[in-house]
Parts: C-alpha cells; structure tokens; sequence
C-alpha cells in the first residue's frame, strides 16, 4: 500500500525544464524554513513534558509571572521566519511569472520562441500552432531546448493547465487569455493535466506531453500535415461538445483556420456555451465498463 508513497512517483520533485526546476529550489527552501520553526517547538515541548514532570518534585515558584528570554523569543523567531519566507516568496514570484521575460533562465535557446495556442473544452485540451498550421488534441509535441509560449483559454468553465515536470500550473479562463511557457531540457514524455474540478469528464481531462530532437519535430509536423482533417471553426464548434476521450487518444488537423483562438475568445465573451447532456455520466459508466476509447464522440472516433 505505501509503495504510492515512492519518491519516483513525486513528479513535481522530477523537473524537465527551468520553471520546474525554480518550482522545487522554492518549495524546499519554504520547507527548510518552516522546520526551522516547527522541529524547535515540538523539541521544546517534549523538553518541557520532561522537565516538568510531576515525579521530578521540582521548586514551585507562585510569585514568577513572566521571562524575558522567552517573550523575546516567541516574538522574533516567528518575525524572522515570516520575514525570509516574504523576501524568498516575492524573489519566486518573479522567477516562476510566465510573463516575466526572463522566466525561462538566461541560456540561449535553440532557435526562436515556438508559439502554440491552448484551448480547453469540456474534456480535452486542443492545441494548435500557428506558424505550422496544424492543430492536435489531446498531444503536446515541442522541439527539446526551445522555449515555447503558450496563450490559454477555455470554452466553458475554468481549468488549470498543469505540467508539474516543465510548466507551472495556470487557470485557463473562458473569454480570457492567459499564458505559460516551458523549455524542456531532454527529450521525454511527460503527463499534463487539468488542475481544476470541471465536472463529468475532468478525471480524463489528461494529455501526453513529449519534447523531441529539432529534426524530429520537423518530421512530426510533416507527418501531422499529412492528414485529411482540417480545423475549422465549424469543425471545432462540434470538438468542442462535451466528450471524454477515455484512452487519451490523440487528434490531428492538417490546418486550422488563423485566429481561431481569437475567434474562441470573442465566442465565449458573447455568451456561447456548449450544454453538457444531463445522462452523460450514466453513459459514462457504461462506457468506463465496456472499455470504449470514446464518449460522444465528437467527429466519429
């Protein structure tokens, strides 16, 4: 039972690229710092239970009513301790900001920033690169030392686009546009998430991310091209309909029309919504038991 408990299953203590990295350098500076403070008091209490146990038979004292040393200590301990945490988490909120210009490090990339834009529906998550022309579901391929700036947002309700091994963990917002980035440092594959309960389908809300070699994105994104599919407005109106991909199998448009993700965004904030059909979870369980790869299946997985 406890063999979830291994270190190897810790991922976000497993980092790929420099946010992550920074994301495990601040947590366990802010652990060091809390145990400063907790290890000391639970010694000290367990000092105070056995010197001032009742066999002991110690002096009693009834005039004495306060100590100097430990006034000053109950009240400069904590104050240096919130005082280090306070300038370790401003220096981290700047390290790990996605905006900031300088959160992916200081070593020179591989070439210039990849942009791809991410749109979460209800339940997966569509990527799409404009420069390539070419949009995948439910699939992250990156070239391997290249920073990659992402825009986010969402068709309907609120998630959290997480990659604890490269990208911090960011709300994608409905009729808003948010950002991350990431660089990853060796080719892999890696699990991305939804962070965020967003209902029927959030457990299966899960994509495969994989950074490869320069030429093999190149080959990958010839191959991606090859395919009859195109990603339409029209066409993303109906993978947008709320579906669970049971087997996280992955999807790909050999072009997507520019300024889709625009186009999402204004949608969204004109007050476009995609119902979510109120027997979905039984059909759900039906599916989950019959071991089907896909439920409602938008464009006939």
């Amino acid at each position: 039972m406890l063999s979830g408990c291994a270190f190897r299953h810790f991922r976000l203590f497993h980092p790929a690229g420099p946010l992550a990295q920074a994301e495990v350098r601040f947590t366990l500076i802010d652990v060091g710092v809390m145990l400063c403070l907790i290890l000391p008091t639970f010694l000290m209490i367990l000092w105070c239970l056995w010197r001032y146990r009742r066999t002991r038979q110690g002096a009693y004292n009834p005039k004495w009513s306060r100590s100097r040393p430990i006034e000053i200590a109950m009240w400069v301990i904590p104050f240096l301790t919130v005082a280090v945490l306070a300038f370790v988490s401003f220096r981290g909120v700047y390290q790990l900001d996605p905006y900031h210009p300088r959160a992916l490090g200081t070593g020179p990339p591989l070439g210039p920033p990849l942009r791809v834009d991410v749109i979460a529906t209800d339940w997966q998550w569509v990527f799409i690169y404009p420069k390539q022309h070419i949009a995948t579901i439910d699939e992250l391929v990156v070239p391997v030392g290249r920073n990659v700036k992402f825009r986010l947002t969402s068709t309907a309700v609120v998630n959290d686009f997480y990659i604890p091994q490269l990208a911090p963990m960011i709300d994608v917002m409905p009729g808003m546009r948010t950002e991350n980035a990431l660089r990853i440092g060796r080719p892999g594959a890696w699990r991305g998430f939804s962070a965020n309960l967003s209902g029927a389908g959030f457990s299966w809300m899960i994509f495969q991310t994989r950074g490869v070699p320069p030429s093999a994105f190149k080959a990958w994104v010839r191959k991606v091209e090859q395919s009859p599919d195109h990603l339409t407005y029209a066409r993303f109106e109906t993978v947008a309909k709320p579906s669970i991909n049971l087997l996280h199998t992955p999807a790909y448009f050999s072009a997507a029309t520019p300024g889709l993700f625009r186009h999402v965004i204004t949608a969204a904030r004109a007050g476009k919504v995609y119902p979510v059909k109120e027997d979905l979870t039984k059909h759900m369980a039906i599916a989950a038991r019959r071991h089907a790869a896909y439920l409602a299946a938008p464009f006939g997985r």
